[in-house]
Parts: structure tokens; C-alpha cells; sequence
């Protein structure tokens, strides 16, 4: 039998935040325990960065599929089945005895919880209005952004008592209890509201948002600079562990620095979003994001300040990225206010696909110092700025 809806704007954002935290926790938990994986199976940097490069292209390809779904079926019955997914594969990875097998089961794992955010931002969506949605998207950011915060920070106290296959058996844990959330959020989209196409030409009918300039001004914008974000968490693991020679625990809270800075931004967002206007604190931030990058550029590259000139202007970046996206985001859907399971799902498909050949990309020039890292940063700040400035150029400065 279902379960109660839960009352009341508080509860539905705070189970918002935790269910979309599905991504940042899968991904997360795990970043302290990378070299031992890589020890324990044999296997070399570029081998073990493909288990999250198949994260992004299961979290990624998933919502290309679900988006739709949620648009034709209702919110609640994709992410349902999803998070049943997600809790099988879990276990399957915890079982798995070579880096093939994770690899491939970091992959279905992906794919069911890509259900989850695109029925979250489309039920944002489906409750308020343009501003308001960035205002509860910043909220929900700041609920999410707690994920990483504490993901490897439990992650490297797992690894003092535990082997790497603990962790998996956490996301199972954390699977298990996010499909008991869902079960208490109210269906948002009512029959008479539901798209009646053919899932099929709705997945085809991504090609129209792509004529959209305005849509795909907000897309670029927040698929740039979560290269960024995608960057540091493929990189960050042996710039800080191996490179610097920090310990897995105290990177757990270097890691978790930046996260806060998020917060703290997602809590600003979200009190004068409404009274400055969306598309005028998403420039602001770009601009602020791209000057951050190009220190972090200078520091890192001449060594300037050791681990601290580089932690430093990456707080900064980091921090902004909540900003960046749930405005960006807030803007992409409100361009298709009737599609916004589909127009989520497209914006989020891009987002992880960058993200797997970000990844991808850090493993490839990866050369035992911080660069490759740093310069994908950098590139990812500047590129995000520079759409904005020519996609958007009709935007509130």
C-alpha cells in the first residue's frame, strides 16, 4: 500500500535534497577508497577512473530515457522502480570480484537512479514558478550538497575498519531508505497533465529543445562548469592522496571544505534569488567562477602555495557551482514548463555525459602532478562564462 504524502513545503524539500543526493553520494563515498581499489584488483589509474566514467554515462544516458517517462506516466513510478535498481546493483558491486564486473555494475547502478533527479526537478517544477523554483532548488541544493560533505568523510572512516566493498554495502543501505522516501511524496503531475506521446517520439522530441537558444544558453552554462566539479572529483583523489601524500581520511575533509562552501552559497541563492532576479546572480557567479579559475590556473601551474594555493581558489569555484546550476537549471525548464521531466532529463544527460568524458579525460592526462585537473577546471569556468555571455546575451545583467 502507498504511503501517507507528507505535509507541508519543509518535508517535501528536505526529501527532495535527500533523494537527489543519490549522485554526489554514489559518487562520493567512494573517492577515499579509489587507490586501494585500484591496489586491491590490479589495476591501473585509467582502469579504476572507468568506474566513474560508467557512473556518468548510466546517471546520464538514464534520465535521457526516465525524463520522458516521468512526463508520460507520472513523477512517482520512475524513481520508484529506479531506486529498486540502484539497491540491486549496489549489492552486485560489493560482490564483484574484478574491476570488469564493477565497472558494469557501477553502470546499471547509474541508470536506476537516474530516475531520481529528473522526477525531483520536474515536481519542482510542477509546484512553482520561475523564481520560486530556483529558490527551492537552492534549498534543495544546499539538502544535496551535504552529500558530499559527508560521503568521504564516512567513506575514509569506512576504510579504517573496512575493505572498499563496505562502502557499496552503504549505498545499499542508502538505496533501501531513499525508496521509503519516495513512497511518501505526492504524485505532482495529475492524468489530464500527462504527455500522451509515444515515449518514443518524446525521446526524439529532444531535437526540439535543441533549436531553443535560450534553453540550450542555461544547458551550456551548467554543463560547463559542472566539468568543473567533475574534474576535481576525478582528480582530486590522487592530486591529495598520492601527489600531496594527504591521508584517506584527512582528505575526506579537504573534500568536504568545498562542499560546505556550497551550502553556504545555496543558502545565499535561495534567500535573494526572488528580489535579484535568477539570470542576473547566475552571470554574477559565472563571472566570479571564471577570475577564481584563472588563479587556481596561475597557483597551480607555478606551485605556488603548495596544497593551499590550490584548495583556495577551488573553494571558490566549488562554492559557486550550487548558484550556477539551480539558476541555470530554473531557467532551462522554464523554457518548457510542460516538458520539464523531458527538458531535465536532457539538461542532466549532458551534464553526466560531460562528466564521463571529463573523467575520462583526467585519467588519460594524468601525469602524477595536479595540471591535467587544473586545466580542465580552468577551461570549464571560462567555457561556461562565455556562453552565457553569447547565448544569453537578452539576460538581466
Amino acid at each position: 500500500m502507498e504511503m501517507p504524502a507528507i505535509a507541508g513545503r519543509r518535508g517535501r524539500i528536505f526529501i527532495f535534497g535527500f533523494l537527489s543526493a543519490i549522485g554526489p553520494l554514489s559518487i562520493d563515498i567512494y573517492l577515499p577508497a579509489l587507490p586501494m581499489l585500484r591496489q586491491a584488483l590490479g589495476a591501473d589509474e585509467v582502469q579504476t577512473l572507468f568506474t566513474l566514467s560508467a557512473f556518468f554515462i548510466g546517471f546520464g544516458a538514464g534520465q535521457l530515457v526516465l525524463g520522458p517517462l516521468a512526463d508520460r506516466f507520472g513523477r512517482k513510478g520512475p524513481p520508484l522502480a529506479g531506486l529498486a535498481l540502484y539497491s540491486v546493483a549496489s549489492v552486485a558491486c560489493a560482490l564483484a570480484g574484478s574491476m570488469h564486473s564493477i565497472v558494469l555494475w557501477r553502470l546499471a547502478q547509474a541508470c536506476g537512479g537516474a530516475a531520481v533527479p529528473t522526477a525531483v526537478q520536474a515536481m519542482v517544477r510542477d509546484l512553482y514558478d520561475r523564481n520560486q523554483s530556483a529558490r527551492v532548488l537552492s534549498l534543495n541544493m544546499m539538502v544535496t550538497a551535504s552529500a558530499p560533505i559527508v560521503a568521504p568523510l564516512i567513506g575514509g572512516q569506512v576504510l579504517l575498519w573496512f575493505d572498499w566493498r563496505a562502502i557499496f554495502w552503504v549505498l545499499v543501505a542508502f538505496g533501501l531508505v531513499s525508496l521509503l522516501a519516495a513512497l511518501t511524496l505526492p504524485e505532482t503531475l495529475t492524468p489530464e497533465r500527462r504527455n500522451a506521446a509515444h515515449p518514443l517520439a518524446m525521446v526524439l522530441g529532444y531535437f526540439e529543445f535543441l533549436h531553443s537558444r535560450r534553453y540550450l544558453g542555461y544547458l551550456a552554462c551548467s554543463t560547463f562548469y559542472f566539468c568543473c566539479l567533475f574534474a576535481f572529483i576525478a582528480g582530486s583523489p590522487f592530486v591529495y592522496i598520492e601527489y600531496f601524500g594527504i591521508s584517506p581520511q584527512h582528505y575526506g575533509f579537504l573534500f568536504g571544505v568545498n562542499m560546505l562552501g556550497m551550502v553556504a552559497m545555496s543558502t545565499v541563492n535561495g534567500r535573494i534569488v526572488v528580489q535579484r532576479g535568477a539570470d542576473r546572480l547566475l552571470r554574477l557567479a559565472l563571472f566570479a567562477g571564471a577570475g577564481a579559475s584563472l588563479v587556481l590556473l596561475a597557483t597551480g601551474l607555478s606551485g605556488f602555495g603548495g596544497v593551499v594555493g590550490i584548495a583556495a581558489p577551488l573553494f571558490v569555484v566549488l562554492a559557486l557551482l550550487t548558484v550556477v546550476a539551480s539558476n541555470a537549471v530554473s531557467g532551462a525548464l522554464s523554457v518548457f514548463p510542460n516538458r520539464a521531466g523531458a527538458a531535465a532529463a536532457l539538461a542532466g544527460a549532458l551534464q553526466f555525459g560531460a562528466a564521463a568524458l571529463i573523467s575520462a579525460a583526467v585519467g588519460f592526462f594524468a601525469n602524477g602532478t595536479p595540471r591535467p585537473m587544473i586545466v580542465i577546471i580552468c577551461l570549464g569556468a571560462i567555457a561556461a562564462l562565455l556562453a552565457n555571455l553569447l547565448l544569453l546575451r537578452t539576460a538581466r545583467a
